[in-house]
């Protein structure tokens, strides 16, 4: 099976649309079909080269709402959920940051649309301790993905829901 994505080829240079294979989950991981992935600064900054891709080609897009198709081995009950999926892909849960909720400061710290592919794209991957349920029906929706130090249960409180 095959999806449309947005990818990055070439620093400065437009996006370009390609055919890629949809990924398959991962343990700890979902698979989400992308509803949709708003465009941030941050995106632009990689694509124009200021913040240097890691690797190319890049799927950009951290802004991402999504419903879960598939699970990753150890992930449970989420098929068909809401979900956001923010700027913080992963992160090590063990650090001095890590421990005081301050995991976009982690050093093994990863980011969506940038180590990993995000949202500019059919399908996408992510960590499922770093989705946000999103309620049904609601106008909250991928900016909040990108509000700064904003955890997944942040979001969520945000958004209504109150838990992660």
């Amino acid at each position: 099976m095959t999806m449309r994505a947005m990818v990055l080829t070439e620093v400065g240079r437009p996006l370009v649309l390609r055919e890629l294979p949809v990924p398959a989950p991962g343990p700890g991981e979902v698979l989400l079909q992308v509803e949709a992935c708003a465009v941030c600064r941050t995106d632009l900054h990689i694509a124009d080269g200021e913040l240097p891709p890691p690797r190319l080609p890049l799927v950009l897009g951290h802004q991402v709402v999504g419903r879960v198709v598939a699970l990753g081995e150890g992930v449970e009950g989420r098929l068909g959920a809401r979900v956001g999926v923010g700027w913080l892909a992963s992160a090590c849960g063990a650090c001095k940051f890590c421990r005081r909720g301050e995991e976009n400061l982690c050093p093994e710290a990863r980011f969506t649309g940038y180590h990993r592919d995000g949202g500019y794209a059919e399908y996408t991957l992510a960590r499922a301790a770093f989705t946000y349920p999103l309620p049904e029906g609601t106008p909250c929706a991928s900016p909040l993905g990108c509000v700064p130090g904003l955890s997944a249960s942040g979001a969520t409180a945000s958004c209504g829901t109150g838990t992660p």
